[in-house]
């Protein structure tokens, strides 16, 4: 019973001190809420100890004896381990919870991305097939029998099983590099061929849409790359810009070197995009409401041929960037030089 009476004879002392420090940890807490979390840690692992010893200062009747030393020097003691760890703890989880949510962040983004993809394909893929099951069933039926009909129906589904084919190439190329799949054999590429072979593909469409396309550059710099995928950006690059540059408009492709670095441009005549759109370009199935009805003459493609630049431009160690110059819109790639090329 002595004990009991002791207990409840001190009790209230150390209550009453340790109370208020726990209350001002809370509130410590509460105004300490947005900054980081080791700071939080850090008070949460104080307040016991502050709280402890104030407690133990009532009981004592705040005289210094060898209780109230006892206590102060383990709970320095505590303090000294515990404060650090509790600092190091909180910056890792800090860390962590930092990364979770960039990574739900991301996968959300990409969630949204692919069912935007999904929709934009769909609509795609449904327009071009329409057309040929129509004009399949008319020759089918008979109903086109003259020969020079009966031609222009055959190059008209020769033209969309094209489109359809494309379609389905950007959409491998484009699972490849979202799936870490795609694989590159480096070698030494002059930026000159690659950029030839693509304006060389791309002439008789710019012909037809009456864009002039030209190439501004005497020494073309040499590249670490890969040809097939290099020639690939150039070449969906250039299909971009001939597709947004009205007629009587010019492409023009210029290269050159800065440091270890070489760059490509391409500048078209589309007359500019806001720049709320510009840092979206580069985005899966994107294109834009000036980029849907821009050009009637020529069907949309399905919004990849820039994010897969994207993707194969990275896959180089390189970066592409897009801005508005001049008449128009600057795309700008940078690769690194070859091996040696950067010395010449």
């Amino acid at each position: 019973m002595d004990l009991l009476t002791e207990l409840t004879h001190v009790a209230p002392y150390a209550i009453g001190l340790s109370l208020p420090v726990a209350l001002i940890g809370a509130g410590l807490l509460y105004l300490l809420r947005h900054r980081s979390l080791a700071t939080a840690l850090t008070v949460l692992v104080l307040v016991p100890l502050l709280a402890t010893m104030a407690g133990v200062l009532g009981v004592t009747g705040f005289m210094f004896g060898p209780l109230l030393t006892t206590v102060v020097v383990i709970c320095t003691a505590v303090g000294v381990i515990t404060v650090p760890v509790a600092v190091v703890l909180g910056r890792n989880i800090a860390r962590r919870s930092v990364w979770e949510r960039e990574a739900r962040a991301r996968e959300r983004a990409a969630e949204a991305s692919r069912r935007e993809l999904v929709a934009w394909i769909s609509h795609d893929l449904r327009t071009p097939l329409a057309g040929i099951r129509a004009m399949a069933e008319a020759l089918a039926d008979g109903v086109v029998d003259e020969p020079d009909e009966v031609c222009s129906y055959a190059s008209r589904i020769q033209g969309e099983t094209e489109r359809l084919s494309r379609m389905v190439d950007d959409l491998f190329e484009l699972s490849r590099i979202t799936a870490g799949a795609l694989h590159l054999e480096f070698s030494a590429v002059p930026l000159h061929d690659v950029v030839n072979e693509a304006v060389a593909a791309e002439h008789p469409r710019a012909q037809r849409r009456g864009v002039r396309l030209a190439t501004e550059t005497e020494q073309w710099p040499v590249v670490s790359g890969s040809d097939p995928e290099l020639a690939r950006v150039v070449r969906n690059l250039l299909s971009n810009a001939i597709r947004h540059t009205p007629p009587r408009g010019s492409v023009v492709l210029t290269a050159g070197r800065e440091g270890h670095q070489a760059w490509l441009r391409v500048d078209d005549g589309c007359g500019g995009i806001d720049a709320a759109e510009l840092e979206r370009v580069f985005e899966v199935a994107y294109r834009g409401d000036h980029a849907r009805g821009d050009n009637e003459r020529e069907p949309a493609g399905a919004g990849l041929g820039l994010a897969i630049a994207r993707g194969l431009v990275q896959a180089h160690h390189g970066e592409i960037h897009a801005r508005n110059h001049g008449p128009g819109c600057r795309f700008e790639v940078r690769l690194p030089l070859a091996d040696g090329a950067a010395n010449r």
